[in-house]
């Protein structure tokens, strides 16, 4: 079990969060570029490619490392730690083009992968936006599709759309609709942009729209699927486990920033009318404790909750409902501690936070935009909460 301190240049064994430590200085200086950008920076890009993380996450039949969950979170927290808007984008891109790897069929693989050399950026939306008429061969699609995270440096958008054919939805095992995801070249995509907010501002997140776009059935995969075509346990989880466990590790990674942040300016920084510096205030200690507690608290709650669950697949166990429930809990626990705790440490930097270009005021500001995202709102305490009282068969969106 790894410890609940985490050392950024400590010994890893863990390929990817290697990789990850390798663009630091990269990520860090320029953080300003890509909110001014309002997307990731060139060289910010050209980093997480040179490096290997871009692909890191897919199958090893599309050029990835085939990470474990746990080894997953390590990766995603350190890169939010450098700085949240790539860290959402590790969160998107590297997540959206690994499912993409392992669940299309082969002739969508080797279009959208092998013809590539593997070399594929993909971001977007999978919330069912869009409606896909069934047509010769796949469907003819139309939707608009908000918050397409990573959309900015992306060749293939994906889209999640509900199918239709003579007039009605198409449905899948027990009764449900067949929900699907759509991926779509980028020439073929419509932005209507949309990215004017608060924090997150370099992450591309663009809104975009198709209208009566055919792609081919091949180019499309099941949402809920947890069948990969390719690839092992990792992908065994699914879209929904796997997106859960980036939400929570994106969060404690910002909030880990401005921990270490206030810590570093706690030894110098003394307010007017204060006998001492920060670090020597009673108020303060109690607080950074308090809150460095809450931090170890929700990473170990995320971490072994994941590690667990991946350790039974990796056993032969199939996942559960139940499993579901306990890593989309971690996840948003995590999510709303991370909160608490940017918000503790903003007022306790006092007007060092507030100033542009303070890394504790995008962090801030990352936060806040970040815990609005319905996936780890309220409804997952209550979908939990029906699956510990057993007043729930099965919760597809788990």
């Amino acid at each position: 079990m790894s410890s609940t301190r985490i050392d950024r240049n400590g010994p890893t064994d863990n390929r990817g969060l290697a990789m990850a430590r390798s663009i630091r200085d990269v990520v860090m200086e320029n953080a300003g570029e890509s909110e001014t950008e309002r997307t990731l920076s060139k060289p910010t890009v050209d980093a997480l490619w040179q490096s290997g993380l871009m692909q890191a996450l897919n199958p090893r039949a599309a050029g990835g490392i085939e990470p474990s969950l746990s080894d997953m979170i390590e990766i995603w927290e350190e890169l939010a730690w450098q700085d949240g808007s790539t860290g959402w984008c590790g969160i998107a891109n590297l997540p959206s083009a690994a499912f993409g790897a392992a669940y299309l069929p082969e002739e969508g693989f080797e279009e959208v992968f092998t013809a590539h050399d593997n070399r594929v950026t993909m971001g977007g939306q999978f919330a069912p936006n869009g409606q896909g008429q069934r047509a010769d061969g796949g469907f003819r699609i139309t939707g608009r599709w908000n918050f397409g995270s990573g959309t900015g440096h992306s060749e293939y958008v994906a889209g999640g759309f509900l199918p239709f054919e003579n007039g009605a939805p198409v449905m899948g095992e027990g009764g449900m609709p067949d929900l699907r995801v759509a991926i779509f070249p980028r020439e073929e995509i419509r932005f209507t942009d949309g990215w004017h907010v608060t924090g997150l501002k370099g992450t591309g997140s663009f809104d975009y729209e198709v209208e009566d776009v055919f792609v081919p059935e091949y180019r499309t995969y099941p949402l809920f699927t947890r069948e990969p075509h390719r690839g092992g346990t990792p992908y065994r989880l699914g879209i929904m486990p796997i997106t859960a466990a980036g939400h929570g590790a994106w969060a404690l990674g910002v909030a880990r920033s401005c921990l270490d942040d206030v810590m570093e300016l706690a030894q110098s920084r003394q307010r007017m009318g204060d006998a001492t510096t920060m670090a020597g205030k009673m108020t303060f200690q109690k607080g950074l404790a308090h809150h460095e507690g809450m931090w170890r608290a929700a990473w170990c709650l995320l971490r072994d909750t994941n590690e667990d669950v991946f350790e039974q697949l990796e056993g032969g166990a199939e996942l559960t409902l139940e499993m579901r429930a306990d890593m989309r809990m971690a996840a948003t626990y995590a999510t709303e501690a991370s909160r608490e705790i940017c918000q503790w440490a903003h007022l306790a930097a006092g007007t060092t936070a507030i100033r542009e270009g303070s890394r504790l005021e995008r962090a801030f500001r990352d936060m806040y935009t970040g815990t609005q995202h319905t996936f780890i709102g309220e409804k997952t305490y209550l979908d939990a909460a029906n699956v510990m009282l057993g007043l729930a068969d099965d919760l597809p969106g788990l």
